[in-house]
């Protein structure tokens, strides 16, 4: 079977992206695997389905593999390609797309200038739901990782995260205890762990570890629950640009229980086929 698809990217996040309006695309762990292997593949960080609307109000469905196989709620990086994507398809026409996802409805906005304004939800902070071990809902928390005590933010955008506070992102130890955070027992699905360093109330910066990927260039999800994290310690405004490796997003919140705005670019890299 050859497969059409369209790779993408978002920051440097980058995505295959496939059009399921028209046919059923039923992908097992070792095809995702395949797809987004960078010597035997297309290469990617994610691979993403466009279905037909699951939920009411929605136009789309979307749907989240990690490089690994495994299928996640929501990807910040990605809905902003989705967006895209669905326009350059042909899918749609409308500047306003809602879209469904395993985690909720969101809501995707093309601007003028090209960037992709991306409704996001609300965060969820109650522990249960993210979810997370915890006797109480907390601004921070503490965590054993192999005998080193962390404070950690925690988190959903959708998809769970833990937000470390540090002095100095280059010298942060993300390769280290990205993957001993990523798969605590206190976080029973697993967690994105983001790195952050808060340079000014409008500004601050940020490595993500993501769960089934590893380190990426952004992380979209993983950029509002920094915000988020920053806002509940009173660091920063409403309004916050956030330096990712791959480039800057711009992430907006007024505190609970109003959503998270972020805003960013989506690029088309090129289509293709390949032969599964």
């Amino acid at each position: 079977m050859r497969l059409g698809f369209s790779k993408m990217q978002g920051l440097g996040n980058d995505f295959v992206v496939l059009d399921g309006t028209g046919q059923a695309i039923e992908l097992d762990p070792a095809t995702v695997r395949r797809l987004a292997d960078r010597r035997f593949g297309i290469g990617c960080d994610q691979v993403l389905i466009v279905e037909p609307a699951r939920l009411s109000g929605t136009r789309f469905h979307y749907r989240i593999f990690n490089a690994d196989g495994s299928e996640v709620e929501q990807c910040g990086n990605g809905a902003r390609c989705f967006a895209r994507f669905v326009r350059e398809r042909g899918l749609t026409e409308a500047d306003a797309i809602p879209v469904g996802t395993a985690a909720g409805p969101i809501r995707l906005f093309m601007e003028a200038d090209g960037q992709v304004r991306v409704d996001m939800g609300a965060p969820e902070l109650a522990p249960e739901r993210i979810p997370f071990l915890a006797d109480r809902q907390a601004v921070a928390y503490p965590l054993d990782v192999a005998g080193e005590q962390l404070s950690i933010g925690a988190l959903s955008m959708g998809n769970p995260h833990a937000v470390i506070l540090v002095d100095d992102l280059d010298s942060a130890p993300v390769k280290r205890l990205g993957p001993l955070v990523g798969s605590h027992e206190r976080f029973p699905s697993g967690v994105n762990v983001g790195f952050m360093q808060i340079l000014r109330r409008d500004h601050l910066r940020l490595r993500v570890f993501e769960r089934g990927v590893g380190e990426t260039l952004a992380c979209g999800t993983g950029a509002c629950a920094a915000v988020v994290h920053a806002r509940q310690l009173g660091r920063v405004d409403t309004r916050v640009r956030v330096g990712l490796p791959g480039g800057d997003l711009v992430i907006e919140w007024a505190g609970s229980p109003d959503v998270v705005w972020m805003t960013g670019p989506a690029v088309h890299v090129f289509r293709g086929e390949i032969e599964l």
